[in-house]
């Protein structure tokens, strides 16, 4: 099918021709980055030349969900995931974390949640046949300083945890060269970060991953009561800003959250229904909730309720709140040397 046949600018079909790209299915095999990547288009005029080069296959104007899924496999970029890089976490999730979309990881503290943002950092950088992106990520961090020490571990590690995979792949990998860390102690400084810093990484297809660990501290440590418009207002403006670069570059952003005691913020603002421990409900109430794709929640076993697991490596719960593509649902996990492993036949 010709590029000529698509109803766009000529400039955009002049800059498409130049990548070498010669047919619309040729063009459907690249994501939004890649393909911005090739033609140097803006990230408006990439999506509107998938657009239109998804319509014309289909041989309509309309491209309707239905059609979507039956034809996956022309469809690669809307139907990936990123891995967790575990095979029992990806079941739970339907094969990882969403593309477009910001995900919350909500829990107590030693729940494992840094634990499992560090492993996504370097799952993100497997090859695409290994549930990765084949880019970098860049972590921010609000409270405490970057867990280089872990990470270092993680990765020495990495052979052991992703047995899937060739030897001689994970060897190639330089992991410790594609995470990026900003360490961000205030509002402003968050806001600026993600409005100036992560676009030039993200549009250099140097990182396809942010993680802020943890987005609740700096609204916190700044405004006062849970019903603050100002706040409301920073925590829209961060929600807009992290979707708008999610959905341009097809990046998974994961906000890790700190919890607070149910009473303090379900006696006037009511989070969305879950499965979560009723004592406790995620920070920054439902104006931070509406601006997420998907809400998880890890929480750590009492010592009355552990299963029978090592003293050593506690177990713990990974429960899927809320998602449109998802039913609430949750696994055990656990976290030692290699990493974060899911229990098998604890999925519920």
């Amino acid at each position: 099918m010709d590029l000529d046949q698509l109803d766009l600018n000529p400039r955009i079909i002049a800059a498409v021709k130049k990548a070498k790209l010669k047919s619309v299915k040729e063009v459907l095999h690249f994501s939004g980055p890649d393909l911005q990547r090739l033609t140097s288009l803006s990230g408006p005029d990439v999506q509107h030349l998938l657009r239109a080069a998804a319509m014309h296959l289909q041989g309509s104007s309309v491209l309707t969900a239905l059609h979507l899924h039956q034809q996956k496999e022309k469809f690669p970029a809307q139907h990936q995931r990123l891995s967790l890089g575990c095979p029992v976490l990806d079941r739970l999730l339907r094969g990882g974390l969403p593309l477009d979309g910001i995900t919350e990881l909500a829990g107590r503290s030693s729940a494992g949640k840094t634990q499992l943002a560090l492993q996504l950092c370097l799952a993100v950088q497997f090859p695409r046949q290994h549930g990765g992106l084949e880019a970098g990520a860049v972590y921010v961090c609000t409270e405490d300083v970057f867990p280089s020490k872990r990470l270092q571990q993680l990765m020495s590690q990495q052979q052991h945890l992703r047995r899937e995979v060739p030897e001689e792949v994970v060897r190639k990998i330089r992991f410790g060269n594609q995470i990026f860390i900003e360490h961000a102690a205030d509002v402003d400084t968050l806001l600026e970060c993600v409005s100036k810093k992560l676009p030039v990484l993200l549009s250099r297809g140097m990182a396809r991953l942010v993680v802020i660990d943890s987005v609740a501290a700096p609204f916190r440590c700044e405004f006062d009561g849970p019903a603050s418009a100002p706040r409301a207002r920073c925590l829209q403006a961060l929600g807009a800003a992290l979707r708008q670069l999610s959905c341009t570059f097809q990046s998974p952003v994961l906000c890790i959250n700190q919890v607070t005691e149910a009473v303090e913020e379900r006696g006037e603002a009511p989070g969305p229904p879950g499965l979560w421990d009723e004592r406790t409900s995620p920070a920054l109430g439902i104006t931070w909730s509406n601006q997420l794709l998907m809400r998880l929640m890890a929480d750590r076993h009492h010592p009355t309720e552990a299963v029978l697991t090592p003293p050593s490596h506690p177990a713990r719960t990974l429960r899927v709140i809320f998602a449109p593509h998802l039913p609430p649902s949750s696994c055990s996990y656990t976290v030692n040397a290699e990493g974060v492993r899911g229990t098998p036949e604890t999925e519920c």
